[in-house]
């Protein structure tokens, strides 16, 4: 009998605090788009592993993560079986999802023929499931799938207002409406994000990704909307976990958003200096709960 949901969790947190008392020596990293890869692999140098294995995707990976691990593979999204070699031949049993891959890529997807076949075989096609299996895949041939937070433990948001002004009663009543509102559509895996004006829910998160979402909710909004950003009910922390950077805030303050709400402990803020410099200059508030 398969074990539990919970029970998994259990055993991936006992790996992983055995893991972290002796950092492994190889680390791969599955690398999309973003600074995201390139600050994992600065901060696993530092906690003590010796070579850092990267499988990088044209058009998605940052050309300069290069710099910043021992080897690089280049190959196109939807390539499995290249990277599930790529892999082994490298004796790599530990990686990290870092990075996003744009929608846009997804739906140009040419996948070969074992992503195929892996494809088939799901009954929903979102993030989680497909995820997921590829998890599989990769414990088949002895890789173990970390926390994307892994190595960036001290990135986590801590409860609290991080950047700008204390909010408003208003404001705190959007947050309210929209934290609701974003943990009803992370559970229906729609997306994460909402955005929020005086009690009315102007857009909400599909595919097309936090950052187009943040930006027609501003249109709409036209000024002084509220964000807010979840992790899904029972988030899987080895993908899709939340996070929020520097290209986040560029776009909320385009968008002439007033405050970002997310989770505590589940979001990752990556680049957080300069983000909070970034959000005050912008009279934007962040706050976690």
């Amino acid at each position: 009998m398969a074990p539990s949901f919970g029970l998994q969790r259990g055993i991936l947190r006992l790996r992983f605090a055995s893991l972290r008392m002796t950092s492994p020596e190889i680390l791969g990293i599955i690398a999309g788009n973003g600074v995201y890869p390139r600050l994992l692999a600065d901060a696993a140098q530092k906690a003590g592993v010796r070579k850092i294995i990267a499988a990088a995707f044209t058009g998605e990976t940052d050309p300069a993560l290069a710099q910043y691990v021992n080897l690089i593979e280049w190959m196109r999204v939807g390539q499995l079986n290249r990277l599930l070699k790529f892999l082994n031949e490298h004796k790599v049993h530990h990686v990290i999802m870092a990075g996003q891959i744009a929608p846009k890529n997804l739906f140009d997807l040419r996948p070969d023929l074992k992503a195929l076949l892996l494809l088939g075989k799901l009954k929903e096609r979102n993030a989680e499931s497909i995820f997921a299996a590829i998890a599989d895949e990769l414990a088949r041939i002895d890789v173990d799938l970390l926390p994307a937070t892994t190595f960036l433990e001290d990135c986590l948001a801590s409860t609290g207002l991080i950047a700008g002004a204390k909010l408003s009663r208003r404001e705190e009543e959007d947050v309210d409406c929209g934290w609701k509102m974003a943990k009803e559509i992370a559970r229906l895996d729609i997306g994460q994000t909402i955005i929020v004006k005086n009690g009315t829910v102007v857009a909400v998160e599909a595919f097309e990704g936090t950052n187009d979402a943040i930006r027609r909710g501003g249109a709409l909004a036209r000024e002084d909307a509220v964000m807010v950003k979840v992790a899904k009910p029972n988030q899987d922390m080895r993908f899709d976990v939340p996070v929020i950077g520097v290209e986040t805030i560029h776009v909320a303050a385009e968008a002439k958003l007033r405050v970002i709400a997310i989770e505590a402990g589940k979001t990752l803020l990556l680049e957080r200096d300069v983000i909070v410099d970034l959000a005050a200059r912008s009279k934007i508030s962040i706050v976690a709960r």
